[in-house]
């Protein structure tokens, strides 16, 4: 049970539609393209993870470079030196000509850089999380619905094989009934206090156009380029950064739909920065039948208690599918059934999902075909959601009872401001 957000929701907010300096502008018309023609793409971010899915899509016809670096964005243009280098992307899709376009930004920019792609009628492939608020998530979910459109959500492990298996075995009841899973991520982003001191910019960025949205504030390289992920007006630390790849397994093999209770525990709340730990816990109903899974994150130094229990053995990063008939554990590239002994002759079902080509080109075949990608953004805003929903449960000091329908936390109104931000002046969605 989902509706669009309400337009006077996004104008008390911040996310608002209409024109502007972003957006309220015609769409250009993308042009007609045989099957085994190549795409015009935009690549918007071309370093860090933007180098890889610039790799991953280079086949294609590279026609425009942007990033707010002018330094990095003249190493990609040494690679593709017929494509048009632009620093804003909103003056590359006013002045190329565009099939698609590739979003691999910091969180605060994916939502305006996509809904802007299309509003102009083009596919768009966003690297995970989908976006920086769930407000910005719902909003994505609902334009693509409403257009023509492929999109993906980078979630690239989707396309690996181990992932497929699991999905099979979950599916088959090789576990039986599964209403428990546990997943789990080391590490953790956690800068502190904002930084007081004010270095010089550096000459090739563009500090002002990096920040976007964001309010404004000095340059640091505290944020840039990769620890911006710790600081909540820019990422959403390690649950917005990694739980879309993790949690992604048990939403695809469990089906399941928006959460309709999350709690968190964690260090006190820091007003600028994400936490060192965090234990968030769904409940989240499939839908597919009448269960209500409950899901718990943990990253940071915790785990799940069946590993201090002795139950499970020394792994990683991973996720545990806990049935009545056994357990099933799994990371990105192998997967275990559990306890070993009681599954010694288990035989896994016949494969029913068919392997990938991979996951940008798999969006690419989408794009031509018409087919749908396997993380459109009407699966990738649901899984985006129910991941920031854990640090609004976290930052607002409270447990959450989620209204997804009515984009609404009725017994908590107050955190409701955590669902979607301000935009700096100038900038709209």
């Amino acid at each position: 049970m989902r509706q669009s957000v309400t337009r006077r929701d996004m104008l008390a907010t911040g996310v608002t539609m209409g024109a502007g300096l972003l957006f309220g502008l015609p769409a250009s018309a993308a042009r007609s393209y045989r099957a085994n023609g190549r795409l015009r793409i935009g690549i918007v971010g071309v370093a860090h993870r933007g180098q890889a899915n610039l790799d991953g899509v280079a086949a294609e016809e590279i026609t425009a470079l942007c990033d707010v670096d002018a330094s990095l964005a003249r190493q990609a243009h040494a690679r593709f030196p017929k494509a048009a280098v632009y620093s804003d992307f909103r003056r590359m899709m006013d002045e190329s000509a565009l099939d698609a376009v590739v979003i691999s930004t910091p969180d605060h920019t994916h939502a305006p850089v996509a809904a802007m792609a299309l509003r102009r009628g083009l596919h768009v492939y966003c690297e995970k999380p989908l976006t920086h608020t769930v407000a910005e998530a719902r909003l994505l979910t609902d334009l693509a619905r409403g257009s023509t459109c492929t999109t993906q959500m980078g979630i690239q492990i989707h396309a690996g094989s181990n992932y497929r298996r699991v999905v099979e075995a979950i599916r088959s009841g090789a576990i039986g009934v599964c209403s428990e899973v546990h997943v789990w991520c080391g590490g953790s982003y956690s800068p502190g206090d904002r930084p007081l001191d004010t270095p010089a910019v550096p000459a090739d960025l563009d500090w002002d156009l990096w920040l976007g949205p964001a309010p404004e504030r000095p340059y640091n390289p505290a944020y840039v380029p990769f620890h911006w992920r710790g600081w909540w007006d820019f990422g959403n630390g390690m649950l917005g950064d990694m739980a879309c790849h993790h949690m992604d397994l048990p939403y695809w093999a469990l089906d399941l739909g928006d959460p309709i209770e999350i709690t968190a525990e964690g260090p006190p709340v820091h007003p600028e920065s994400a936490p060192s730990w965090l234990i968030v816990r769904y409940r989240i109903p499939s839908r597919t039948d009448a269960r209500t899974v409950r899901l718990t994150w943990y990253h940071g130094d915790k785990r799940p208690p069946y590993f201090a229990q002795g139950l499970l053995p020394s792994w990683g990063n991973g996720t545990l599918f806990v049935g009545d008939r056994g357990m099933l554990i799994a990371d990105y590239d192998k997967h275990s059934l559990l306890p070993s002994d009681r599954f010694a002759s288990w035989t896994p079902p016949p494969r029913s999902i068919s392997e990938s080509p991979g996951h940008h080109a798999e969006w690419i075949e989408a794009c031509k075909s018409g087919n749908k990608a396997s993380c459109d953004f009407a699966y990738a805003g649901r899984l985006t959601e129910a991941v920031l929903l854990g640090n609004v449960a976290y930052r607002c000091g409270e447990p959450i009872v989620w209204d997804a329908k009515r984009l609404a936390i009725p017994n908590a109104p107050r955190a409701e401001s955590l669902l979607r931000r301000r935009y700096r002046h100038g900038w709209r969605l």
